[in-house]
């Protein structure tokens, strides 16, 4: 039952937002603002604490690295091969399928399910995750279209508060510093108010997407919810990668797509086949979060 039960706050107020966009209480306007506040500030901060204070030595395992980006990869590189055959053009579907919304509900899943022995993993994941999985995008959409590659393009989609903020207390980190206790409750207070406020903006902006179902938004689900998840499973049962490591990387791989990967979206079509997958993915992965939980505990 503990799955379930982290697991529900968690939608409650993703549906929170969407009813307060459907209802006009939250108008386009003051989402906007909202979310600015919530990814540039409260968000950043909630890994710039994280960072700053988990013993990065216990994460730092090329194993459990390893188990999670072997496998990131091979759906990265598979639903961009299909999608190229399929359509002709670079697409951003098979980042989709390979990029998790793990900075949003990643941490509330695993910091109510596995505490901070559980974030020192996920944090680890988090700063890698955009730098391997945006850098590899770039390079298709360079080799794939014939352009030559922009280190400038790839340093944008890198250079956003979130990262600055993992990167910061990364520095922090190894530097052996520690903030003033001043700043310590500051930068706290503001990373407690991040999660619910980061949720209710998320279920706002999935009200605004369209949710149209084509043959790519199915495949690019189907992907990351349960094919992404099993091929983690699989490659941490051959590397030997067990107990609270091996449930984390699980649920990371099973959360449904992030939003981030909307900026290499090239034409509206794949705007809306994209937008449509996070929404779908979003959708189900209340039903299939809990379902590779009980295969993870079963196995």
């Amino acid at each position: 039952m503990a799955v379930p039960q982290a697991i529900l706050p968690i939608f409650l107020l993703i549906v929170l937002g969407y009813f307060l966009r459907q209802r006009g209480t939250l108008t386009a306007e003051s989402n906007k603002a909202f979310g600015e506040v919530a990814f540039k500030i409260f968000m950043p901060m909630v890994l710039f604490t994280g960072m700053a204070k988990a013993p990065l030595h216990d994460g730092l395992n090329m194993t459990i690295l390893a188990a999670y980006f072997i496998p990131a990869l091979i759906i990265f590189a598979g639903v961009n091969l299909v999608a190229h055959l399929r359509i002709g053009h670079p697409t951003p579907f098979g980042l989709t399928a390979a990029f998790g919304n793990n900075a949003l509900i990643g941490i509330a899943l695993i910091v109510s399910l596995f505490g901070n022995p559980g974030l020192v993993l996920l944090f680890t994941i988090l700063a890698v995750h955009s730098l391997l999985l945006f850098s590899f995008q770039s390079l298709y959409n360079s080799f794939a279209s014939g352009e030559s590659f922009s280190a400038k393009t790839l340093i944008g989609s890198l250079a956003n508060p979130m990262i600055i903020g993992l990167l910061l207390g990364v520095l922090l980190n190894l530097s052996g510093l520690s903030l003033p206790l001043w700043a310590d409750h500051l930068t706290t207070w503001l990373a407690q108010a991040a999660l619910p406020c980061a949720l209710i903006v998320l279920g706002a902006n999935l009200a605004g997407f369209r949710l149209r179902p084509s043959v790519e938004a199915i495949g690019i689900t189907v992907a990351k919810l349960l094919i992404m998840p099993l091929l983690v499973l699989l490659t941490c049962k051959v590397l030997g990668v067990s107990g609270m490591p091996r449930a984390v990387l699980m649920l990371m791989a099973a959360n449904p797509c992030g939003v981030n990967v909307l900026g290499f979206a090239r034409t509206q079509e794949d705007v809306q086949k994209t937008s449509s997958a996070i929404c779908l993915s979003t959708l189900l992965s209340a039903a299939t979060l809990p379902m590779w939980m009980w295969i993870n505990g079963w196995m």
